[in-house]
């Protein structure tokens, strides 16, 4: 792999995410709420699931899972009642003083189930990686490591992104919760809806 192949591979992967997705909101929504360092396991269960992803699409098993569409679709949707019924279970708890203060009480084992989840449920990733990565591997070379070069480049630039995101929702929960901490859960509940929201719109089909 040249560098000019990597470079245009990573500005594919710029244009993608410049648009957030499900797992981008969640990683706002966790940080804001439970503070950017406990949600970073939400960043981690994320990144697990792409790995996952990538590893099928590199040892050539799309094609098992193309052909199993009807579950991605049940799986898909499965997600989404999760993250609606989460959204709307946080959305009326009660208010206590860890969350008025911004300072959710869920644990790094929840938060990392929420990213893998909503990751793990998206029907688009599998065609999309199958779609994107072999465009930018010469066959003539030896795949493995063009496709570990390209899954981790993927997996450290989406890192970034959700970092970006982290940091950004807990600086300006932290800024204005004395404004927001009463309606704290309220604002959560509706990043988890919206992240359920745009997994809905995901859909399975080749491009």
């Amino acid at each position: 792999m040249t560098l000019e192949i990597w470079l245009a591979y990573v500005t594919t992967l710029l244009i993608f995410m410049s648009t957030p997705g499900p797992s981008h909101m969640l990683m706002l929504t966790n940080s804001m709420t439970s503070g950017f360092r406990r949600a970073l396991a939400t960043a981690a269960g994320d990144l697990s699931a792409n790995t996952i992803q990538i590893f099928i699409v590199a040892v050539g098993l799309v094609g098992i899972v193309r052909s199993s569409q009807q579950f991605l679709v049940v799986i898909k949707w499965l997600g989404v009642f999760y993250l609606v019924l989460t959204g709307i279970l946080v959305f009326r708890r009660r208010l206590d003083s860890s969350v008025a203060d911004g300072i959710s009480k869920r644990s790094a084992r929840e938060l990392y189930f929420q990213g893998f989840l909503t990751s793990a449920t998206n029907p688009k990733a599998i065609v999309f990686f199958a779609a994107l990565l072999p465009q930018f591997v010469n066959m003539k070379l030896p795949t493995g490591e063009q496709f570990l070069v390209l899954g981790a480049t993927f997996i450290v630039i989406d890192g970034c992104f959700l970092t970006i995101y982290g940091v950004f929702s807990a600086r300006i929960a932290e800024r204005f919760r004395h404004h927001i901490g009463r309606h704290m859960n309220q604002i959560s509940g509706g990043l988890f809806v919206l992240a359920a929201i745009l997994l809905g719109l995901k859909e399975f089909h080749e491009n």
